[in-house]
C-alpha cells in the first residue's frame, strides 16, 4: 500500500529506513549456511511467486525446430557443461559443497534449493542421485519456478542407472521449464509425479508406481512439450496416465498398465500427442483413449471446442483390458493405426467412438469467459456431449482368441445427441463425423458378434455405415495369430493370416474445419513398426511386421 497523501517527508525517510534494516536482516538469513547435521533443521520456506510472469506455456510457432529425433522418435537431450549436485541419503550432508559425490549432499530437498529460482538458467543442473532410499523427508515435494532452456536444463539422475535410486514420496511441480527425470525409481503408495504449467519435461527410463494410494500415477495439466519416454508406470485407482491441456509431445516405448480406469488418456483440449510403442495392459474401463470429459474451467484457448486434437496413437500393444482396448471420446483428427490388441473388451466392446463430457466444476466465471471466447460448454454440471470428427481407425488387429470374447459387440459408437442450450456446440453433435474404419484384421468371436453399429455408424452413414466396414476390413473371416502373446512376443506366428494381409493406405489430416486458431498439427508418421522394422509401402496391419 503507498504512503497517504500529507505524510512529513521525515516520517517517509524513517520508513525507508526502517524497511532498508529488515532488507539486511532478511538477506542474512538468506544467505547463512543450513544446519550441519546430516538433514537440514526445517524445510526450505516455499519459493516466492515471481516478480514478472514466467514464460508462457504455449506450443512454439509453426516450423519451429521439432526436439525430437526423427530416427529414434527420443527427445533430444542438448545442452552446455552442467553445475553437477550430488546426493547421498546415507552419508551426504546438506553443509557440503555438492560438488563431487565425496561432498554429497544428503537431501534432494537442498539440491533441488541451489537451483536458481524465479530466473531464466544461463547455467543448467544436473541433480545425480547415489543408490539408496529417498524418503518424503528429503524430497522437495513441491517443486517450482526452475525455467531451465534447451542449453541448460535441471536434470534429476540416478548416479548408477536405473534402479538404483528409489524415491518413496511424490514430485509436485509447478511453473517449471526444461526438467528432465532420467533412470528414477518413485515407489509409494500414492500418487507420484503432477506437472502444472509445465514445459519440456522428460521422464525416461524411469519406473514410477503407484501402489494402491494412487489417484493418477502421472498427472500433467497445463503444460506443453511433455515426453515420457521407455518408463514402467502403474498403480492407480483412475489412470496411470492423465493428461488435461497438455500441448505437444509423446508417451513412446513404456509400460502403462495396472489402473482401475483407463490406463492413460489426452483430454482437455490436449493436442499434437503421440502415443507410439507402449505395452498397455491390465487396467478397467480401458486401454487408451483421445478425449474423455473435463471441467470447462481447466482447458487453455484456442484449445476450447474438442477434448483431444491431432492425436496418433499407433505401434502399440493393449492388452487385457476389462473394457475397450482403444476409444476416441470427443477427439478432432484422431488416428488409430497399426495396434494390436489382445484379450480385450471382457466386460463391453473392442474400441469405442462415443461423445466426450463437457462440464463446469464451479468456477463458472472462467467457464464462462471460455464460453464467450467460442468454447463448448455451460456454466452448470454438463453432459457427455462433445462430437468426434475426422477419426480413422486403420490397420489394426483385434485379437480375441477362443474362449475369450467381448461381453457386447465389436464396437461401440454413439448415435447423435443434443447438446445443452447455449453450450456452442453443434446442434446435432455426433460421434460418427467422418469416422473411417478400414484396412483392420478383427477376429472376436463368431458371426453372430454384433458390429455395434445403429444410430452410430447407421446405414446412411457415407463413411462407416455397417456394409462398408464390413467390406473393408476382415471380421472373423481370418485368424490373425501371433507368436506367443502369453508370453510377450507380439509378432505374427509363421502361417497367421497376417502374413499374407496388406495394410490400406492412410490420408493425410486436413484441417480445413479447424475451430478458428487452433494450430495445425503435423501428419504422424508409421514408418517402421513397433520393433522399428520398416514397412513396405503401407506393410501389414498390427505393430509389428511379419519376420
Amino acid at each position: 500500500m503507498g504512503h497517504a497523501p500529507g505524510k512529513s517527508a521525515s516520517i517517509r525517510k524513517l520508513t525507508l529506513l526502517l524497511t532498508s534494516f529488515l532488507a539486511v536482516l532478511a538477506l542474512a538469513a538468506c544467505s547463512s549456511a543450513p544446519s550441519s547435521g546430516g538433514s537440514p533443521s526445517s524445510q526450505p520456506p516455499a519459493t516466492q511467486p515471481p516478480a514478472t510472469q514466467p514464460p508462457a506455456t504455449q506450443p512454439p510457432a509453426t516450423g519451429a525446430p521439432s526436439p525430437v529425433d526423427a530416427v529414434s522418435g527420443r527427445f533430444v537431450m542438448s545442452y552446455a557443461a552442467l553445475i553437477s549436485l550430488w546426493v547421498n541419503p546415507s552419508t551426504g550432508n546438506d553443509s557440503a559443497t555438492g560438488a563431487s559425490a565425496d561432498q554429497a549432499l544428503r537431501s534432494v530437498s537442498e539440491a533441488w534449493r541451489r537451483v536458481p529460482a524465479s530466473t531464466t538458467l544461463t547455467q543448467g543442473y544436473r541433480i545425480l542421485l547415489q543408490p539408496g532410499t529417498y524418503s518424503a523427508a528429503l524430497l522437495p515435494n513441491y517443486m517450482e519456478y526452475r525455467w531451465g532452456t534447451s542449453q541448460a536444463p535441471v536434470i534429476i539422475q540416478a548416479a548408477q542407472g536405473r534402479g538404483t535410486a528409489r524415491l518413496t514420496g511424490d514430485l509436485n511441480v509447478f511453473s517449471t521449464r526444461h526438467l528432465y527425470l532420467i533412470d528414477l525409481e518413485i515407489d509409494r503408495s500414492g500418487d507420484t509425479f503432477h506437472c502444472e504449467q509445465c514445459s519440456y519435461v522428460l521422464i525416461r527410463n524411469s519406473r514410477l508406481w503407484g501402489g494402491t494410494g494412487a489417484h493418477e500415477t502421472i498427472k500433467v495439466n497445463q503444460s506443453d512439450h511433455i515426453y515420457i519416454e521407455d518408463s514402467d508406470i502403474g498403480g492407480a485407482e483412475d489412470n496411470a496416465i492423465d493428461f488435461v491441456a497438455v500441448h505437444v509431445g509423446h508417451i513412446r516405448g513404456n509400460k502403462i498398465h495396472d489402473a482401475i480406469d483407463w490406463c492413460a488418456y489426452a483430454k482437455g483440449g490436449s493436442s499434437a500427442i503421440t502415443v507410439d510403442g507402449n505395452e498397455i495392459y491390465n487396467c478397467g474401463t480401458g486401454g487408451f483413449t483421445a478425449g474423455q470429459g473435463t471441467g470447462f474451467e481447466f482447458m487453455q484457448s484456442p484449445w476450447l471446442q474438442y477434448e483431444a486434437y491431432g492425436i496418433a496413437v499407433t505401434n502399440n500393444v493393449i492388452h487385457d483390458t476389462e473394457g475397450a482396448g482403444l476409444g476416441v471420446n470427443g477427439g478432432y483428427n484422431v488416428l488409430i493405426a497399426y495396434n494390436t490388441l489382445f484379450r480385450i473388451g471382457s466386460r463391453s466392446h473392442a474400441v469405442e467412438f462415443v461423445h466426450g463430457s463437457r462440464g463446469c466444476d464451479g468456477d463458472t466465471a472462467t467457464c464462462a469467459a471460455h464460453r464467450s471466447a467460442g468454447g463448448w460448454g455451460t456454466t452448470d454440471a454438463g453432459g457427455q456431449y462433445i462430437p468426434n470428427k475426422h477419426v480413422t481407425f486403420a490397420n489394426n488387429v483385434i485379437y480375441n482368441p477362443a474362449p475369450f470374447v467381448t461381453a457386447w459387440q465389436h464396437f461401440a459408437v454413439a448415435g447423435p445427441t443434443t447438446p445443452p442450450a447455449g453450450s456452442g456446440a453443434p446442434s446435432t453433435a455426433k460421434a460418427d463425423d467422418d469416422l473411417r474404419i478400414f484396412g483392420n484384421v478383427i477376429w472376436n468371436g463368431g458371426s453372430a458378434m454384433s458390429m455395434g453399429f445403429g444410430e452410430g455408424c447407421a446405414d446412411s452413414n457415407p463413411t462407416c455405415s455397417e456394409s462398408q466396414v464390413l467390406t473393408a476390413n476382415a471380421v472373423n473371416t481370418l485368424e490373425p495369430r501371433l507368436a506367443d502373446p502369453l508370453h510377450g512376443v507380439w509378432t505374427p506366428s509363421l502361417g497367421s493370416g497376417l502374413q499374407t494381409r496388406f495394410a490400406q493406405a492412410i490420408p493425410v489430416w486436413s484441417w480445413a474445419d479447424a475451430p478458428a486458431g487452433v494450430p495445425m498439427v503435423a501428419a504422424p508418421s508409421f514408418a517402421t513398426d513397433r520393433s522399428g522394422r520398416a514397412r513396405v509401402s503401407a506393410g501389414h496391419p498390427g505393430a509389428y511386421e511379419p519376420q
